[in-house]
């Protein structure tokens, strides 16, 4: 029989059954690497709003949890020993309502849009700041994806076949350059644009060369990276467009 491992602390299940549980999200750790698991227990246990449930160092172990749990977040490394894309499927069987958050190491794109393809819901890498963890956390939890903005570099890139070079920090963008940046990801020529938000073509064209300036960038992938990165638009569309 597999060995499951539970955190079988009074208190927190204490909380468990307690009804005010309904406004926390629960969350499973699913991760063989000891430092991994124990990275992420601490950054859970700093937020209240977080209610650690399990930890599962196997597919086996994740699958025998399923019988006690339903945790709202599953965070994953599917790349870490005992655990592989092929088990991922068996996750997403057994726990139908539960949204995986994945974390790894590579940002391999074939294995990436395979995890995604399967239903992993968010996917960041193992050198991404606390924040943005807590963010990804927040994010899935809603059902929105959230993608480390290097897993999205490394996709585009590929699909362009141009290398570029994106950091996961925010920059300071004006509400009007977001309203830009949004409708040029989504496909939208500068006219189209300029008509939509009663603007001048030559305003648009302005604002995206300042746009362009601040996140120095010189053409409109990077502009879509941008986008992606800041959840302005769904990544699904440019990671799955070739098999549209």
């Amino acid at each position: 029989m597999a060995r499951i491992k539970l955190n079988v602390h009074l208190p927190l299940f204490k909380i468990i059954l307690n009804n005010d549980l309904v406004q926390k999200i629960k969350i499973t750790i699913a991760d063989s690497h000891f430092l991994s698991r124990k990275g992420l227990v601490m950054l859970l246990n700093e937020n209240t709003d977080f209610v650690l449930l399990a930890e599962a160092m196997s597919t086996a172990d994740l699958i025998n949890q399923s019988k006690f749990y339903q945790p709202h977040i599953i965070i994953i490394d599917y790349t870490s020993v005992n655990f592989s894309i092929k088990g991922l499927q068996q996750v997403v069987r057994k726990y139908p309502e539960s949204k995986l958050l994945a974390i790894t190491e590579s940002n391999n794109t074939e294995v990436v849009s395979k995890a995604l393809s399967i239903g992993v819901t968010s996917h960041l890498l193992k050198d991404c700041d606390k924040d943005e963890i807590v963010e990804a956390i927040y994010q899935t939890a809603k059902g929105q994806p959230f993608m480390c903005g290097k897993i999205v570099t490394s996709v585009l890139s590929k699909e362009s076949n141009t290398v570029y070079e994106y950091s996961c920090e925010g920059l300071n963008i004006s509400e009007r350059e977001v309203e830009i940046i949004t409708l040029v990801a989504e496909g939208l020529s500068n006219k189209e644009v300029a008509d939509k938000l009663f603007l001048s073509t030559h305003t648009v064209i302005t604002h995206r060369k300042n746009i362009m300036s601040k996140l120095g960038v010189n053409n409109t992938a990077g502009l879509v990276l941008f986008a992606v990165r800041e959840n302005l638009v769904s990544p699904n569309h440019f990671l799955f467009s070739q098999n549209n």
